[in-house]
């Protein structure tokens, strides 16, 4: 028998714990939860497993592997879409085979005897076995109702407390034989629960119900989370707690290495520990698990509390009935109450004190001193700096509020005069519609008027308020691309450009004091509606009338577009259309599941339009990311260009032309430099706080990250007039961009992060400038220093997030690597001088 194990979730109800790690993967006793569970399994001789992924599946993939060290071997399958629980297990038929199987939850703590049911299903010669057991509130479950025979007659999922007939429930847990997999159909959402079951019932295939005894808990919410080491704690399941029994004479002390404690330390109940923990004088631990890397400052009295691992507790901390997760420091004298879930990367202050019940959510910085009894949802970013590069982002609905959203709305209307006007737009996500909505109320209420684009890319959002005087600012609202959970709102200056740090800490301001601007009501803001037709007019005109269509047009030229279900979907087919360009528009409309999986759904549509460019022969194919900025080519060989090749290339196109004086072209200090351009002239600096003005006197500004702004038609970076100017480029030019790709001879770019604290990054700063002495450097963008005339190192600090940014040119892998090596040893041996 095989076992699949369902661990895709997103784990939203039981955030903030899931913000660094997918719910499997949340520590029980110091081992990941799933673990638990498959080595409860391969004890009863199971050794091949299934698991079904979705959600940071590399969390999980870098720690099991292949299986090999736990002496199982694990087969893993990631869906590139949400298909359903019945649905994700069709994708493994293959992996399956022609056994029977278990399937089991990877975020369940039970310790039901599996044989049990193993042997039920074998007996009764059962196709289909579901294990059930009795709760005290079904209403998160399946309710199900067996006859003598147990033969499931009834099955309800989820009901209302009016419907509930029963509190016999669905565990998840199923032994299925694997022509019941024939039952699902292909590449389709299909559940268990709603689909699946009633199908069979109809089929009248017997669905067979068998109670299990003991100990079941579906670990959904971060009560329940702690309520398992309560149980577990506390002996009230059958669960062996690893590691070596110490007795002592309040209790027992369990860890997989030995200690040699301070006998004033007091260990009452059971206490866990785990790997390098240092534990002071006089401290009281009663029913405490404490992960690797801990310490506990002398005096502190901890109760009923869970660790994580790499946490700091300074001296006489008084923590009851809490969750501490990685990465966290605690000051001095810190008190919580009762209940606290501390997430990942705080900072808490010496003689803070938190009230009963608080969730810290990641990467806070609670001041000495402070009372908190609130929950703090906002990052750490919101106590220094609420914007990165003129945006805000955070978790959907959690972080960003419609209490945020508004507050936000008003800070940014105060800085502007009563009666101005701004631009507002957003795309399809939900998310976005009801924090534009909450924004557009600040904004009204200090007297702003508004323009409300509704559904529309930012490209036409930045064109329509650059061109329309009357308007002096503006805002967009999208889903976050690598996070679907969150949200971003970019704020933009009258000029089209995201505003300044200037602009950004006078938002700040106001949003933190409150400074905002309440109007008379006779003064309130209006809002003009308008469904974008006469801005995508205007913009599309504009468009049409820059490129030089022409010589797309008689170029016969061919190319297919990959929109990426975004909101460019509904005016680029029109464009090319217009513009009398053959062409193929892919995955051209709206598509929320889709965009859940941005890595999946880059994936498949890379191999999708490699295939059709190459197999039509067509000139070129183009991926437009779904917040219509960032692009990939497509060679017409099929070749997906990564982002230093893409931007290469189109250097390439510029560098064709010999007609005029040379282009002048902006980069960032990380972009390569290896390959030279002799008709363009490539200024590099720092891709921050620029004005229109100093924008307009380059050709190009680009990024390496696919990012594009031709300033013929506007400084903004925009992906739909790329795309279109690198078709005008080709045609002109009477190239292949197979050849131009051929011409660029392979070297090593590599860009990479390693953590580094605030408090470090001054330091390191100063490591690397007296380290660059006597060499070529430079010191405009964080420190750059040179290896030769080729390989070179360049090292910035981030200016909101706790790591250093690392980028490396080099002539080969081996010299790349080697520098790599070279400089993250030094990186570590400074952070650990005095």
């Amino acid at each position: 028998m095989k076992a699949v194990v369902m661990a895709g979730g997103f784990g939203t109800r039981i955030q903030p714990l899931t913000n660094s790690r997918p719910k499997p993967m949340l520590p029980v006793i110091n081992r990941p939860m799933m673990e638990h569970t498959m080595m409860t399994l391969k004890d009863l001789g199971i050794t091949e497993f299934i698991v079904l992924l979705y959600f940071k599946p590399e969390i999980i993939q870098d720690y099991f592997k292949d299986g090999s060290d736990f002496g199982i071997k694990i087969t893993y399958v990631i869906p590139d879409d949400d298909y359903g629980t019945a649905g994700a297990v069709k994708l493994a038929q293959e992996h399956i085979g022609d056994d029977n199987f278990i399937i089991i939850s990877g975020d369940l703590v039970t310790d039901f005897d599996f044989q049990k049911i193993f042997d039920f299903h074998k007996k009764r010669k059962a196709q289909l076995s579901i294990g059930l057991t009795s709760v005290d509130n079904p209403l998160q479950f399946g309710v199900v109702i067996a006859n003598e025979d147990n033969v499931i007659e009834k099955f309800l999922e989820k009901p209302s407390w009016g419907e509930v007939f029963s509190d016999t429930i669905n565990t998840g847990i199923y032994i299925i034989e694997p022509e019941i997999l024939d039952y699902i159909p292909e590449g389709k959402n299909f559940d268990f629960a709603k689909d699946l079951f009633p199908l069979l019932m109809q089929q009248e295939i017997p669905l067979m119900g068998y109670s299990l005894e003991g100990y079941w808990r579906d670990v959904g919410n971060p009560e329940s989370y702690r309520e398992v080491f309560e149980d577990i704690l506390g002996n009230r399941l059958n669960f062996v707690i690893p590691g070596k029994a110490v007795s002592c004479p309040d209790g027992t002390l369990y860890s997989d290495v030995a200690y040699d404690l301070d006998k004033s330390i007091e260990i009452m109940g059971n206490v866990v520990l785990g790997k390098n923990v240092t534990i002071g004088k006089n401290v009281k631990l009663n029913n405490v698990v404490i992960g690797d890397n801990v310490t506990i400052g002398e005096g502190s009295h901890i109760r009923n509390t869970v660790f994580w691992e790499n946490i700091t507790v300074g001296k006489n901390a008084r923590l009851d009935n809490s969750v501490i997760c990685n990465d966290n420091i605690i000051g001095k004298n810190v008190t919580a109450k009762a209940g606290l879930i501390l997430a990942q990367g705080c900072d808490i202050g010496e003689l803070v004190t938190f009230e009963q019940d608080v969730t810290i959510w990641p990467d806070k910085k609670v001041e000495a001193a402070s009372i908190v009894s609130h929950n703090l949802i906002l990052g750490s970013r919101y106590k220094n700096s609420i914007f990165e590069n003129g945006s805000v982002t955070g978790k959907s609905n959690v972080e960003l509020s419609c209490e945020m959203a508004t507050n936000l709305g008003e800070a940014f209307a105060a800085q502007l005069p009563v009666g101005s006007k701004v631009v507002v737009g957003r795309d399809y996500d939900k998310s976005s519609r009801m924090l534009k909505r909450a924004f557009l109320g600040g904004l009204l209420s200090a007297g702003v008027n508004v323009v409300d684009l509704k559904g529309t890319p930012p490209s036409v959002l930045r064109y329509t308020l650059a061109h329309d005087s009357t308007l002096v600012g503006g805002a967009h609202f999208k889903q976050d691309v690598a996070d679907p959970t969150s949200s971003q709102i970019t704020l933009f200056n009258e000029e089209a450009i995201r505003i300044d740090s200037n602009s950004a800490k006078g938002i700040e301001k106001a949003f933190f004091l409150e400074q905002f601007r309440r109007v008379d009501y006779s003064q309130i803001g209006e809002i003009h509606e308008t469904l974008y037709e006469k801005e995508c007019h205007e913009y599309k005109a504009a468009v049409e009338q820059t490129i030089d269509h022409g010589v797309i047009k008689c170029g016969n030229f061919r190319v297919a577009v990959d929109l990426m279900h975004g909101s460019t979907a509904d005016i680029f087919p029109n464009i090319l259309n217009d513009l009398g360009v053959e062409n193929i528009a892919l995955n051209a409309y709206h598509d929320h599941k889709k965009l859940s999986n941005i890595a999946a759904l880059e994936k498949r549509c890379e191999a999708n339009i490699s295939t059709i460019v190459s197999s039509l022969e067509y000139d070129m194919g183009v991926m437009i990311y779904p917040n219509s900025q960032r692009l990939s080519i497509v060679t017409d060989e099929g070749e997906i260009l990564d982002k230093v090749k893409g931007l290469l290339i189109v250097l390439s196109l510029l560098n064709m032309d010999t007609s005029k004086a040379k282009k002048k072209v902006f980069l960032p200090t990380w972009a390569p430099d290896i390959v030279n351009f002799e008709n363009l002239e490539i200024e590099r600096g720092k891709y921050a706080n620029f004005k229109a003005a100093k924008l307009r006197e380059y050709a190009l500004i680009a990024t390496v990250d696919g990012n594009f702004a031709f300033t013929e038609f506007g400084v903004t970076r925009d992906a739909m007039y790329a795309s279109l100017k690198i078709m005008e480029l080709v045609s002109c030019h009477g190239v292949k961009l197979s050849e131009l790709s051929s011409r660029i001879e392979a070297f090593h770019y590599s860009s990479m992060k390693i953590e580094c604290t605030q408090a470090l990054k001054g330091k390191m700063m100063r490591k690397f400038l007296e380290d660059a002495k006597g060499k070529h450097s430079s010191s405009l963008d964080g420190v750059k220093i040179w290896e030769n005339d080729t390989d070179w190192i360049l090292m910035i600090p981030d200016q909101y997030s706790d790591h250093l940014n690392i980028y490396i040119q080099a002539q080969d892998n081996t010299a790349g690597k080697a520098l790599y090596e070279r400089y993250s040893a030094k990186i570590a041996q400074w952070s650990q001088e005095t």
